[in-house]
């Protein structure tokens, strides 16, 4: 067995195993084991008590988190020359359409979301093999497919994420960095929560929210009372 480093020694005991955090108490306590020399991402892990492979089970939304993720997200808006200049106003960090399209089919997929027109989307059907994988597709469900690209390309710079349930029942994302304030933490992970229970399918019988944890990059993860998060 592996002997704990000086800093995992410190932190340790602070997680008390087999115990139940509140979610305010957890987006303290996760600030506080976390001991990256980097900022690390916190994750939030939700399994929900669905059956993914049923359709009428499957969850799936957008969020916008009040704090934002604190990532960086590179944005590519492939639209109509009419929307290019709303576009670029609007944040997202590559326009254009057709050069774009040629340089993605070369291999180049160096952004994280790309947002488009319904009208452009003809042009895309080819790039499915290459973006798909890499759940780069453009999709209407989470508003990446939109007349408004200015909107859409606002509210994926302010926070907005797409998450979808595994086929395991869980939903995991990031909900911000250890460098926020434990209460910017606690508020991005109820919004977080709040918005699966607003999705909760009409089939899924039994316990909806089965567990919650939390934990940045490298930490212990911190189970949380489903309640705390209602």
């Amino acid at each position: 067995m592996s002997k704990l480093t000086k800093n995992q020694k410190l932190v340790a005991d602070k997680v008390e195993a087999g115990k139940v955090y509140s979610l305010k108490e957890a987006a303290g306590l996760v600030k506080e084991i976390t001991t990256t020399k980097f900022d690390a991402s916190v994750d939030i892990d939700v399994r929900l008590g669905v059956d993914p492979r049923k359709a009428n089970q499957m969850v799936r939304g957008v969020v916008t988190l009040p704090h934002g993720t604190g990532k960086v997200v590179r944005v590519l808006c492939l639209c109509t020359p009419d929307a290019e200049a709303a576009a670029k106003e609007a944040g997202a960090d590559y326009v254009g359409l057709d050069e774009y399209i040629e340089k993605i089919k070369s291999g180049w997929t160096d952004i994280d979301v790309i947002i488009t027109m319904p009208s452009c989307m003809g042009k895309l059907g080819p790039l499915g093999r290459v973006l798909g994988p890499r759940g780069l597709m453009p999709n209407p469900k989470s508003g990446t497919v939109t007349m408004d690209v200015a909107r859409a390309v606002r509210d994926v710079k302010q926070g907005k994420i797409d998450f979808k349930v595994d086929k395991a029942g869980i939903v995991h994302t990031s909900i911000g960095k250890v460098s926020f304030s434990e209460q910017q933490i606690y508020e991005n992970a109820k919004e977080f929560v709040q918005t699966i229970i607003k999705l909760k399918p009409a089939a899924a019988k039994g316990t909806y929210l089965k567990s919650i944890f939390i934990s940045s990059t490298m930490s212990k993860g911190i189970k949380i009372d489903p309640k705390s998060a209602e």
